[in-house]
């Protein structure tokens, strides 16, 4: 590789990839540090995704985060089914728009006991899942960096998928039950993001984050596209304790093949070929760091990691709003049935799947094929990512009774937020991969905020259920989401930062 003129040593340095940057030759002539040098012949070129085991791991953990948000939101449509009719949400169903059904639609099944709660009970069932996940995201990532991420995420979803088996139970018992485990579902939940982060850490070569995390995460979009609408027919055919009882099963299911397929690191991977061991291990070559004890105050006074946590608690405040109480929009101010508003809810995260998908494979051929900057591509795609979804939110609350058209922006608006997984969801691994679980771990208990403020100020300004309160719940996410994209662009970073390479060495040679 040619050495690039001096007054365009600094501009190059900024455009190649961290990947192909350590490929480049360093000291005397003929000498190279590169970590394509120390591959097999067979390895030089990169082994294809196809069928390998980075493929196989990523597909494991998309299956793994499609339960893990069926295990989550199946409880927003079960929650209407559950409740009586003479409830506060239905009593105060808005009178702006008509039935959207020619005919009413009588569920085929009403043996499912029904319950007294009013709008801040249900606001608060639904909110505690996030008191048990906000506490076990730090820890989780620490115990992933320590331990490995395998057991923690499969224990973790196992867990989840146990207490939700256990729901209906709880839910007989009285509220306080319910609300208690569902919080231990969120205690589960909570170390599997930044366990999955350090797992890829040590699996993903830098070059093909964007696509093998989006990947891996897209599972959680589709389980949300899939479960609502599932949960509606289950409750419309058969009874609502059996969305938790099949969900909570499949988690179980899935548990034992995790266990037995997947594994750590490459190099405990039973199954892995020598030449795919090896790209990727010297692909992180001097990237991650040995060092026993973590940085905290380095990390803690990082403001490229505070862009990130910025982003991510903006962010999440438009997605789990809209994740908890989209179902209860549907009906309440949109007037579609039961089982219509199980299909109509999961549209905007069908969008969003196929956007997290496609942005992820573009994010790499952007990096990769024109050498764009790491920082350039994390910030264009989290302001697309964001911006995008406010405007279309913000529209939405205007369309009024237009069924198709409010439909159409809510649905716009959540896929244009699938470009943020190829921003700053996976900065983390940009900016420090020796510490990107624990990384995560920061920003998704800030992250968490929102899922347990978002729905009990949203059930408190909705509690007419107008479609003046609910413009005014969309105006709140939308300014949020505003902010924290203008604060990522200003302030993030795509370079590896200094304290996560102090003690850095040449890995696993």
């Amino acid at each position: 590789m040619q050495t690039p003129e001096p007054e365009e040593a600094e501009e190059e340095e900024d455009r190649t990839p961290l990947l192909l940057r350590e490929a480049q030759p360093t000291g005397k002539a003929g000498e190279s540090s590169g970590w394509r040098d120390r591959l097999p012949p067979s390895a030089h070129l990169s082994p294809p995704i196809c069928c390998s085991a980075r493929l196989s791991l990523a597909i494991w953990a998309f299956l793994g985060f499609f339960l893990l948000y069926a295990l989550r939101v199946n409880l927003s449509v079960a929650l209407v089914d559950m409740v009586e009719s003479n409830a506060s949400l239905t009593k105060n169903t808005s009178n702006v728009c008509k039935e959207h059904s020619s005919t009413p639609v009588v569920p085929r099944n009403t043996t499912g006991k029904k319950y007294p709660w009013d709008a801040n009970t249900q606001g608060w069932i639904l909110g505690s899942f996030f008191y048990g996940y906000i506490i076990t995201q730090v820890p989780g990532g620490y115990l992933a960096r320590q331990f490995g991420g395998k057991k923690l995420l499969g224990f973790g979803i196992l867990g989840t998928a146990i207490f939700t088996l256990f729901t209906p139970l709880a839910a007989d018992l009285g509220v306080g039950y319910l609300i208690a485990v569902r919080a231990l579902e969120g205690l589960g939940e909570g170390v599997t993001f930044p366990a999955m982060h350090a797992m890829w850490s040590c699996w993903a070569p830098p070059l093909e984050r964007s696509k093998l995390l989006s990947i891996s995460y897209a599972g959680a979009q589709l389980g949300t596209v899939v479960s609502l609408p599932l949960s509606g027919l289950i409750c419309f055919y058969m009874n609502w304790i059996y969305v938790f009882y099949i969900f909570g099963a499949l988690g179980v299911l899935w548990f034992i093949f995790w266990m037995l397929i997947v594994s750590d690191t490459p190099e405990t991977h039973k199954r892995i070929s020598h030449a795919e061991k090896e790209y990727i291990l010297s692909s992180l070559t001097d990237q991650l760091s040995t060092q026993k004890s973590i940085p905290w105050g380095a990390i803690l006074t990082s403001l490229p990691l505070w862009a990130i946590v910025v982003a991510h608690f903006s962010y999440n405040w438009t997605f789990y709003t809209l994740l908890t109480l989209l179902p209860t929009y549907m009906k309440e101010i949109l007037r579609f049935d039961v089982q219509e508003n199980g299909f109509l809810s999961a549209l905007p995260y069908f969008g969003c799947w196929i956007c997290i998908i496609l942005s992820g494979q573009f994010a790499d051929y952007l990096r990769e094929k024109q050498n764009m900057p790491t920082v350039c591509v994390r910030k264009t795609f989290t302001l697309i990512g964001m911006i995008g979804p406010a405007v279309f939110l913000v529209a939405a609350g205007f369309i009024g009774c237009d069924y198709e058209m409010a439909v159409a922006f809510v649905t716009i608006s959540t896929t244009l937020g699938g470009f943020s997984t190829s921003g700053y969801s996976i900065n983390h691994l940009d900016i420090a991969p020796s510490y990107a679980g624990i990384l995560l771990g920061i920003t998704n208990s800030f992250g968490t905020i929102p899922g347990m403020v978002g729905p009990l100020v949203a059930k408190g300004l909705t509690h007419s259920n107008t479609v003046g309160e609910w413009q005014t719940v969309f105006y709140i996410a939308a300014a949020i989401n505003l902010f924290g994209a203008i604060f990522f662009a200003l302030f993030s970073s795509g370079e590896v930062q200094d304290w996560a390479l102090n003690g850095y060495h040449l890995h696993r040679n």
